[in-house]
């Protein structure tokens, strides 16, 4: 969403530049062309409220997507919204006042619509700095991480606790802590490829809310649902939900441990061998910049189990606080 943001500012401060530069050129002092620009504006306005308003209904309805910047459904709401505004001119409701601004020599609808645009520009670029940096907001889309974290939940992610991505580069400054093992993080979906389908749908692009449960370097093995480290339990977990009462049984043949770690590390895992990873799963080793992660409902979870490794790259932070619903107000652990 940041990049988002910061796209649509920066589209707003081209619109000032340009209508500074056409200023002084006298190009207000025509009519026509004054018409002509009120009717650009009204169009970019309209792609981006049509954009964004789309982008909040995909958000609502859990189809958060942020590999790309913009999907089909959001061009085509957002281009409607462009044509409305490019035609609104043409509609009785028009009625463009021809008295110009005292100070500025403009006519007052480009006044205003200078005015907005400085708006969009500072407002859009400040918000996409703070998203970047310091504090998203997030929903919960499923139960994975039950009771911790349940559907529909509402919650700001603290950016900055683990670094702040320089951008285009997948290199980090300024982190305030490690990731630790109990950490909850939240991350984009670990895989480059936009074809690639996990847990019975396309997850590219996608962002997660899991447990850091294997750091870099450690032996994970997961043994009738508890997990081992190193072949030693993990311990107490107070946030681990099991829903089933029985666990699954381990596989009928045993698979050499290499051939599992390249089909682990490749996210191929869950494709070759289904919910036996559920209860049953490895040994494998974490490689080097890389987590296991997995959900605090244990039996409904696609996590590391199914699709490997998280890098570090892709981690974005942790949750801060849960702001909605009112009665689940609070920080999560």
């Amino acid at each position: 969403m940041e990049e988002k943001l910061f796209v649509v500012g920066i589209v707003s401060g081209i619109y000032l530049f340009l209508t500074e530069y056409f200023k002084d050129k006298n190009k207000f002092e025509s009519e026509r062309f004054s018409i002509l620009w009120h009717r650009i504006f009204l169009a970019m306005t309209g792609f981006i409220v049509g954009f964004l308003l789309m982008v909040i209904i995909d958000n609502r309805i859990g189809e958060i997507v942020t590999a790309s910047f913009i999907t089909l459904k959001q061009f085509l709401f957002a281009m409607l919204f462009a044509v409305i505004g490019w035609f609104y001119p043409n509609t009785p409701f028009f009625l463009p006042k021809k008295e110009r601004d005292t100070k500025t020599n403009l006519p007052k609808y480009i006044k205003t619509d200078r005015e907005w645009g400085d708006t969009f520009f500072v407002a859009f670029l400040l918000a996409s700095i703070v998203m970047y940096c310091f504090l998203q907001a997030f929903k919960i889309p499923s139960g994975s991480m039950r009771n911790t974290l349940i559907e529909g939940d509402h919650l700001f992610v603290n950016k900055m606790v683990y670094g702040i991505r320089i951008p285009f580069t997948d290199q980090k400054i300024l982190n305030l802590k490690d990731i630790k093992r109990g950490d909850i993080v939240v991350f984009k979906f670990p895989s480059e490829n936009p074809d690639e389908f996990q847990c019975g749908g396309n997850q590219y692009g996608k962002d997660f809310v899991k447990r850091v449960i294997g750091l870099p370097g450690e032996k994970i093995e997961i043994r009738n649902g508890i997990p081992f480290i190193n072949d030693v339990p993990i311990g107490v977990e107070p946030y681990a939900n099991y829903m089933e009462a029985k666990r699954l049984p381990k596989m009928d043949s045993q698979i050499d441990r290499n051939v599992f770690q390249d089909l682990w590390e490749k996210r191929k895992s869950g494709k070759y061998f289904s919910d036996y990873v559920r209860d049953n799963f490895g040994p494998i080793t974490v490689p080097a910049g890389s987590y296991f992660v997995m959900g605090d409902n244990r039996d409904r979870s696609c996590d590391s189990r199914y699709w490997g490794p998280v890098q570090e790259k892709y981690i974005k932070g942790s949750p801060l606080f849960i702001y909605w619903p009112p009665s689940r107000a609070g920080f999560p652990k």
